[in-house]
């Protein structure tokens, strides 16, 4: 038998994004350049043409819905990059992302199952903003993991049931590398996110441990990690050698974000690693820079796993494309150049990528 999953990258539905849809927050920004969220929509159309208001929540995920429905993954599950809040706390870190919470529909469009929480922006708008998310996820019937209203509601695994007596176990954690802020921490009585002290082998145990109350026999084990810059391919040492200690202490897929296009991807010991699986939807559509990247195209992930042993069976990559606020099929120009850019940064790693007819990339291993 086989458990199929859907993995995205950063999925960033606040500021722009949220002023498209029906019920966006107030628009004030605190940034250097930019003090109105509309101004990012203004931007994008500069690029692409006009983008209608409002949209509906599925807009934002455009073509990638089609392949969701044709694939018909297991579970979904993706690094939610934004406070779902109407909080007005802002924080004074630069950049701030929200979105308004009778917006959520825009995650539930997609049968999103899981939100990984651990990373640089849930706590954007304050600590009321983060509980408000918890509140607002949980009751659209979509599962958070990586934030809580303690230490250990942040640090605990949660699990899916896929049907069949099968289950996924979900843990997110994130490193300071990412920009999480060392206060944001979760501590005793102290809402925040699961962040990691380290990336030491003692560390990747210790998530082990947190897995081992929770697990059963044939459970799948994901592990939601957001680490590094967000720009740049190498891999660091640092985190080949934490991802190798997370497949020994019995995650099945180590599934990395932060970096703002996708890195390459490993196997170690037959589980899947992916270092960095780039944005998926956002708002930077029309922000200027890094060009050489490739920011514009974005990756759905979809891996087979032996539901019983959780080892790789086959890695399928569908490119899109941003536009317009949303997902279009990426062309044939820009498959190969995914194809040879992830074969040139997955080769020192160990893996290959094919492009297959119907466009997708498929991985290739050992």
């Amino acid at each position: 038998m086989t458990t199929r999953l859907f993995l995205a990258g950063d999925v960033m539905t606040g500021r722009g994004i949220d002023q498209v849809l029906t019920t966006p927050s107030e628009p004030t920004l605190h940034e250097s350049f930019v003090k109105d969220a509309r101004e990012y929509v203004l931007l994008a159309e500069d690029v692409n043409g006009r983008i209608p208001r409002p949209v509906a929540p599925a807009h934002v995920w455009g073509a990638a819905l089609e392949e969701l429905e044709r694939r018909a993954p297991d579970a979904r599950i993706v690094n939610l990059e934004t406070s779902v809040t109407r909080s007005g706390a802002w924080e004074a870190k630069g950049i701030n992302y929200r979105m308004h919470p009778d917006n959520v529909a825009v995650l539930t469009a997609a049968g999103v199952d899981v939100c990984g929480l651990a990373n640089n922006h849930v706590l954007d708008w304050g600590v009321d903003g983060l509980l408000e998310t918890l509140e607002t996820l949980r009751r659209a019937g979509v599962v958070p993991v990586g934030a809580g209203r303690d230490q250990d509601e942040a640090s605990r695994p949660v699990a899916v049931d896929l049907g069949g007596g099968r289950r996924l176990l979900v843990l997110a954690a994130g490193a300071e590398s990412s920009g999480i802020p060392p206060g944001w921490a979760a501590g005793p009585g102290r809402p925040g996110v699961h962040l990691l002290p380290d990336l030491s082998r003692a560390t990747a145990r210790r998530l082990g441990a947190l897995l081992e109350p929770a697990r059963r026999p044939g459970d799948v084990v994901v592990a939601s990690v957001h680490w590094g810059p967000n720009w740049g391919y190498e891999v660091p040492a640092a985190h080949r050698r934490f991802a190798h200690a997370l497949v020994e202490a019995g995650v099945d897929v180590v599934h990395g974000h932060s970096s703002h296009h996708p890195l390459g991807i490993e196997v170690h010991q037959g589980r899947l690693i992916l270092h960095g699986c780039g944005d998926f939807i956002d708002d930077y559509e029309g922000i200027a820079g890094h060009a050489a990247y490739r920011p514009d195209l974005r990756l759905m992930f979809f891996p087979r796993l032996d539901a019983e042993t959780g080892r790789l069976e086959r890695l399928d990559l569908v490119p899109l494309r941003a536009e317009r606020f949303s997902l279009v099929r990426a062309s044939r120009d820009d498959a190969v150049w995914l194809t040879e850019t992830l074969g040139r940064e997955g080769r020192p790693l160990g893996t290959r990528v094919v492009l297959a007819p119907d466009g997708a990339l498929t991985l290739a291993w050992g």
